[in-house]
């Protein structure tokens, strides 16, 4: 299993706490928590653990394809693009805003079957449940072959009765929403909404080796 995720200034991942938690405030009252939250990253984790155990027989796009409709399911993609956008999301239009989601997705799913590629031992385990303002936090360890332990938290979202994961927090506090929020708002100042969405779906094509389609803007997805 790959990681090379980079720490961020602590200013990202208080600024992505503070977007998340005040969107998610304006979200419905959620129904009985139950173990919907929990249930939804132990299905995560299970398909990451499949797929490690056959990255090498599946390969790169064997990867992709397994874990891409996983993510699409288990993430709530339209709430984190609109959060990693930004104030921008605004000016979008619908089509687009459709565009960009789809290729994020694309782009997360690339990222998971990149990192995921391999088993030698590793443990994915759901450690605990927390509330959270608007929704619930679920808390997990990825424990690495080396025995290196990493702590990963998941803000979940209910939509409709369905518990989705709406950010994920390396060692409890850095928002993966933070970083990508500041990654895409360098990319969306020189190239605007279109070069994201290409550039999400070129980085998601280099990463998985699949083509993925890059939407009506050429017709008409950490690292």
């Amino acid at each position: 299993m790959k990681r090379s995720t980079t720490r961020r200034e602590q200013s990202l991942t208080l600024a992505g706490i503070a977007v998340c938690l005040a969107l998610l405030a304006l979200s419905p009252p959620s129904a009985a928590m139950a173990t919907g939250g929990t249930d939804t990253v132990r299905s995560l984790y299970d398909t990451l653990l499949s797929t490690m155990r056959n990255g090498a027989t599946l390969g790169a796009r064997g990867r992709y394809a397994q874990i891409e409709p996983v993510v699409r399911r288990v993430f709530d993609i339209p709430f984190m693009t609109r959060l990693a956008v930004g104030p921008q999301w605004e000016g979008v239009s619908d089509a687009q805003r459709q565009e960009v989601s789809r290729a994020f997705e694309h782009y997360v799913a690339a990222i998971y079957a990149e990192r995921f590629d391999s088993y030698s031992g590793e443990r994915l385990q759901v450690t605990g449940e927390e509330p959270s303002a608007g929704g619930t936090v679920i808390t997990s360890q990825i424990t690495k072959s080396t025995g290196e332990a990493v702590n990963i938290n998941y803000l979940m979202r209910n939509n409709g009765g369905v518990w989705q994961i709406a950010d994920v927090y390396l060692d409890g506090t850095i928002s993966e929403m933070a970083t990508r929020r500041s990654e895409f708002a360098a990319i969306l100042r020189s190239q605007g909404i279109t070069g994201l969405i290409q550039t999400l779906n070129a980085k998601a094509n280099t990463l998985s080796g699949a083509r993925v389609e890059i939407g009506a803007a050429a017709d008409v997805v950490r690292r």
